[in-house]
């Protein structure tokens, strides 16, 4: 102990800060065993890029990346005495366009991505977790659904804002589930950020959702993925981290393993709420965390990762005795 399976720095993603060597280095000064790289996958459309990114041309994208993997390698290598760093991506799903160059980015770069975060931050074509008018955005581009392909059944939504929100959380689940068909990605990232801006939604209450959300997890748990409980949910403003403990409880009760990732943005957010998200996790009742590690055996995605249990107790690692409270930022 202690692992994280996500983060960002701002040398290679605008919203973040600070060079991936500072995040590397701050996360051997907290004591990380490992810790995993993993900025976003290049886009593919002048339309997907954040205002942030407006100067930067699509090539510049591709090339940010690829120059993204060749400091992740050096610092792997550099730091190999200190610390485990794992060379991986986080996904991006806006159009098919996507996962074509998700297949050729991994066609290219196979030995120089070791894992996948598997995420969805976008919805209708468009951001979720920008900020509370995009959500607002992505959430009104769904109307009420005109037949039974969204509904259980014999049931009808409780009004028009009901059948909205069901289309909304069902496009993000179904896409979800193409990623993880098409990509078998070892980690699935923040599983529910559909409900971001709208934490106290219960999936219960949406049964085409609630289903797609059992499909989806009983799909990550039979090739071996790994849940990550991700501890940004905090600083977003939640209470829990993600997933909520509703879809906890379905992955547990489905046999799924979790892992732990802070999605550092910085080296300032490196293990940030990492008190909570042990809180969090003791109150769930979840005893065995998962990591992963290198193998010489391809996995179901033809990687050369594989997933471990955390020896012992994990919550009794000395890593927690010495954790103090972190501020919110």
């Amino acid at each position: 102990m202690p692992y994280s399976h996500h983060s960002h720095s701002g040398q290679f993603c605008k919203h973040a800060v600070g060079t991936l060597e500072e995040v590397v280095l701050e996360a051997i000064r907290q004591g990380f065993k490992t810790y995993g790289l993993t900025e976003h996958v290049p886009r593919y459309r002048t339309e997907d890029l954040y205002p942030e990114e407006a100067e930067l041309s699509i090539d510049q994208l591709k090339a940010q990346f690829d120059a993204f993997l060749t400091e992740a390698h050096r610092l792997k290598t550099k730091y190999a005495c200190d610390i485990i760093l794992l060379v991986g991506l986080e996904t991006e799903y806006i159009t098919e366009a996507d996962n074509t160059g998700l297949s050729s980015v991994l066609g290219e770069c196979r030995d120089r991505i070791e894992y996948l975060v598997g995420s969805i931050h976008h919805v209708a074509g468009i951001p979720i977790d920008f900020d509370q008018a995009t959500f607002t955005k992505s959430l009104n581009a769904f109307s009420a659904p005109d037949g039974n392909l969204l509904l259980d059944p014999g049931s009808e939504p409780t009004s028009p804002d009901h059948a909205k929100t069901t289309a909304f959380l069902c496009a993000y689940l179904d896409a979800q589930y193409t990623l993880m068909q098409r990509f078998h990605p070892e980690v699935i990232g923040h599983f529910d950020l559909c409900r971001l801006y709208t934490p106290a939604l219960r999936f219960a209450s949406y049964p085409a959702a609630l289903e797609r959300v059992q499909r989806n997890v009983q799909y990550a748990v039979e090739y071996g993925a790994l849940f990550e409980l991700n501890a940004a949910a905090f600083r977003k403003g939640w209470d829990a981290a993600y997933p909520g403990d509703d879809v906890v409880e379905i992955v547990k009760s489905a046999g799924g393993r979790f892992a732990l990732s802070d999605d550092s943005h910085g080296p300032h957010a490196v293990g940030l709420n990492y008190h909570r998200l042990l809180d969090y996790a003791r109150r769930m009742k979840i005893s065995e965390l998962w990591t992963l590690e290198r193998t010489e055996q391809p996995n179901a995605g033809g990687r050369k990762i594989t997933s471990r249990r955390v020896d012992g107790f994990w919550w009794e690692d000395e890593f927690w005795q010495r954790r103090k409270p972190q501020v919110l930022s």
